[in-house]
């Protein structure tokens, strides 16, 4: 099949993403899928490093109020990602992908702790790693963990996972005639207030470093391997 264009690259999933057909928790059938997807791409030679958010169990931020404090709120919400990280850590090995599950958070009952060196060494082992518990700090969403991650970890490309292909001028689910986007700038990201894939700290930390970003449909089946194969598929901002 020859060597991917890009050798190593972070996908963001979102806790909403991971609960499928319930209102709560993990579907293992679209855990199963991503399972299978994400062996694809690591069958034809590329690393791969996963964020997955908790917003299926908590959204950290909109549980502050009425005596718990931001702080906690946000530290609940990283402890969901976490739970989403185990579950997709025994589900991925379960359909044959070699997974780790690293944790900022201080769980080692749970999770390995994460450092570089450790995900560095399970990454050379073509084993995927799933970093969980955002970046352990409160104020900083499971968005800019991402990209965080991917400048710590050298990964080319960050791949955020969207229920739609890609950034569009207006919201598709409520506009017929929304028309997508192939390419965004860095700067119409962060400016335009309508492109809402991403929260704005973690696209300005990307335009910082020149990292670039595609979102694209992960439940389109190969669309991920596509993207890592150098195709043209969701939208591209750099």
């Amino acid at each position: 099949m020859g060597t991917p264009p890009y050798k190593r690259v972070l996908l963001k999933l979102s806790g909403e993403q991971l609960s499928g057909k319930y209102d709560f928790g993990v579907d293992p059938e679209i855990a199963a899928f991503l399972a299978g997807e994400v062996k694809k791409v690591v069958d034809s030679g590329a690393q791969v490093v996963i964020i997955a958010g908790g917003g299926n169990m908590v959204r950290g931020a909109e549980r502050a109020g009425h005596g718990i404090r931001r702080v906690t709120a946000d530290q609940m919400g990283m402890l969901s990602g976490l739970i989403n990280c185990m579950a997709l850590t025994d589900i991925f090995e379960a359909n044959g992908v070699k997974t780790r599950c690293l944790s900022n958070i201080f769980a080692t009952q749970v999770a390995e702790s994460y450092s570089y060196r450790l995900a560095e060494k399970h990454l050379q082992k073509g084993r995927v790693v799933i970093v969980a518990g955002g970046t352990a700090r409160p104020y900083v969403t499971h968005d800019t963990a991402a990209v965080s991650f991917a400048l710590e970890l050298d990964c080319e490309l960050v791949l955020k996972a969207s229920k739609v292909d890609g950034v569009f001028d207006k919201d598709p689910a409520q506009f017929h005639d929304a028309q997508k986007l192939q390419k965004v700038t860095f700067q119409e990201a962060v400016q335009d207030n309508a492109i809402k894939v991403m929260d704005k700290a973690a696209i300005g930390l990307a335009m910082e470093q020149n990292k670039p970003i595609v979102v694209f449909d992960a439940f389109q089946p190969d669309s991920f391997s596509k993207i890592v194969a150098g195709e043209s598929v969701g939208t591209f901002i750099s």
